[in-house]
């Protein structure tokens, strides 16, 4: 019985005792919570209050303390501050954070000396297992400087040039010291070039301004020079002169990169089409050329004969007024393509191209349609050129004036190719077809879909006609100039010239004052352009620039007046005024980094 009592006595003053530290413990919690309140409403003597008492228990120090060492500093009470870290060195003498407190203390105090010695004390202290938590200390101080120093102790101590290169770059990034980044991903590149992809990343996300471009093609450059077996500095520079839209330097580069891995041209095709979709003509002529001679037998060569006319092709019908005589010859040039390869499923696009300059510009629409009737009944041809064929066929066919087999062929496509590129653009056909009738709320229909299309050129383009409607449909007397104005441009896309320009003249008499005034100029002088009278399409465009109502076109008609300016009338100081116009009044343009590459060009400093 009395040994009984004495268990039931022990364990009565045990539970006692559990239960007081367990309320103790919950009091000093709704301490601490009531000093942290006090500090975040920059209460600091009260938090100071209770923090002083708290620190004093041993099992609370390390979560007290970061707490506690911000309000000793913001109430400037060095002295206490230094002891309390002092102290926690003590404690934690492993733990490199607590080092660097001391010289935040010292530095805030205004001892400067005694906190950078605090701080190289640290570095210098610092091993293999600990330099990545000391730098990461450092960073989360602010301190960058002595972050970065502690990455290259770390490199010291590794005896490995490239150890910590990705924390330096993240560092570097941050900090926008473009040149020690560039410096690091050389670095990264150099010992290992399967990083390339990691390389360009990082340079994408970081680069902004044109100098830091300018500084890392001068660097790889002379890398490019002094280490030629190094393939990864040339892939390196095309994607910077690819980045910049210099694609002649970008060939080049690529052309002596082919040369020297004997790479079979599959480089310089890739930046042929990238020169094509940019509409920089003479860079993919002469990526496509390249290829042609120099690999007679490879499966590119007739891929890149056919690409070289289209290149060709494309570049005659943007030079205005375009040469019917060009046109007959790029037939020629196809037709020889088809006599020596046949007519297959692998020609099919080349026979889709000839009959659109058939169609539009010999008016010869009869053998348009038969050429594509072939090529939509081409065994084994590929659905998406098939697609496109229906697409083209359905144009011609709007040429004809025959617009509800246009919207037959446009919906097949839509049927068939949904959700893909193709199937919209094959919708934004329907919705410009609709908005040329005058059937606005058709059109918009379509167009609301497409405005979410994953192609930025289709997106851009339907919110540009959707925003055209919506701006100029509500009064009747709007809706009517808009369903002219629309007219007009069915006109022009008939190629029916004159008509389009007297219409244009007419609604700008019947409706003064209108919202599509803008529209209309900018409209008239593209179809100047087209005929070759410069002058009147310059006109035209400066009614838009030098009137501040017509902002939404100004920086649409400020491009296209440099571009007459240097490739019509070639005047290129008065087309790099204009550029340097653009870049300076709209930074936010869609032109703005053409812009800046055709001034630079211009001035005589790309370097090629």
């Amino acid at each position: 019985m009395m040994l009984s009592a004495r268990i039931f006595s022990f364990f009565l003053i045990f539970y006692i005792f559990a239960d007081l530290n367990s309320v103790q413990a919950q009091s000093a919690s709704e301490e601490e919570a009531l000093a942290k309140t006090y500090l975040q409403k920059q209460e600091y003597d009260k938090a100071n209050s209770i923090y002083s008492k708290l620190i004093g228990n041993n099992q609370q120090f390390n979560t007290v303390y970061p707490d506690y060492l911000k309000t000793l500093v913001a109430l400037k009470n060095y002295k206490e501050a230094e002891k309390l870290v002092k102290k926690a060195i003590k404690r934690n003498p492993e733990v490199p954070a607590f080092s660097i407190d001391l010289g935040v203390v010292q530095l805030a105090n205004g001892d400067k000396r005694a906190a950078e010695k605090t701080f190289d004390k640290t570095i210098g202290q610092a091993n293999s297992n600990s330099v990545l938590a000391v730098a990461q200390a450092f960073e989360q101080n602010k301190l960058y400087d002595y972050a970065e120093k502690t990455y290259l102790q770390g490199r010291k101590i590794n005896k490995k040039e490239t150890d910590y290169t990705s924390q330096l770059m993240q560092l570097y990034a941050y900090q926008r010291q473009s040149e020690k980044l560039i410096a690091e991903i050389l670095n990264i590149v150099k010992e290992n070039p399967e990083q390339l992809l990691l390389a360009q990343n990082m340079l994408q996300n970081s680069l902004r301004e044109e100098k830091e471009f300018e500084a890392l093609e001068k660097i790889l450059l002379t890398n490019v020079q002094q280490n030629p077996d190094k393939n990864v500095y040339s892939e390196l520079l095309i994607w910077v002169y690819t980045q910049r839209k210099d694609f002649f330097s970008a060939l080049i580069q690529a052309k002596s990169l082919d040369k020297r891995t004997k790479g079979g041209g599959e480089k310089v095709m890739e930046l042929g089409a990238i020169s094509l979709k940019n509409k920089d003509y003479e860079s993919a002529i002469e990526a496509y050329s390249y290829v042609i001679k120099e690999y007679r037998t490879s499966p590119y060569y007739g891929y890149a004969r056919e690409r070289l006319i289209k290149a060709r092709e494309e570049q005659v019908r943007n030079t205005f007024p375009v040469d019917l005589a060009k046109i007959q010859t790029l037939i020629s040039d196809y037709q020889n393509l088809l006599n020596e390869v046949g007519k297959s499923g692998r020609t099919v696009e080349v026979m889709k191209n000839m009959a659109m300059l058939h169609a539009f510009y010999l008016d010869e629409k009869d053998k348009a349609i038969t050429l594509l009737q072939e090529v939509i009944n081409t065994p084994r041809a590929n659905p998406d050129l098939v697609a496109e064929a229906k697409i083209s066929l359905g144009d011609i066919y709007l040429l004809r004036g025959e617009p509800w087999e246009a919207t037959l062929l446009y919906s097949q496509v839509e049927k068939s190719h949904k959700e893909t590129p193709i199937g919209h653009e094959a919708k934004l056909r329907n919705a410009k077809l609709n908005y040329y009738k005058g059937d606005f709320q058709l059109a918009q229909e379509h167009l609301d879909i497409l405005k979410l299309a994953t192609s930025r050129e289709i997106a851009n383009d339907a919110m540009d006609l959707s925003l055209l409607i919506t701006d100029n449909v509500g009064l009747d007397s709007s809706t009517a100039a808009l369903k002219e104005y629309a007219a007009t441009e069915l006109l022009i896309f008939q190629n029916k010239l004159p008509e389009a320009q007297q219409q244009l003249n007419t609604i700008l008499q019947k409706y003064p004052q209108h919202s599509l005034t803008d529209d209309i100029f900018y409209l008239k002088a593209k179809v100047f352009l087209k005929t070759g009278n410069y002058q009147e399409a310059i006109r035209n465009l400066t009614k838009i620039t030098e009137n501040p109502q017509y902002d939404i076109l100004s920086d649409d008609a400020l491009f296209l007046l440099a571009t007459i300016y240097e490739e019509q009338v070639k005047d290129p100081e008065k087309a790099k005024t204009l550029y340097n116009d653009l870049i300076v009044k709209y930074p936010g343009s869609i032109y703005t980094v053409d812009a800046r590459k055709r001034f630079r060009k211009l001035r005589g400093d790309v370097v090629n």
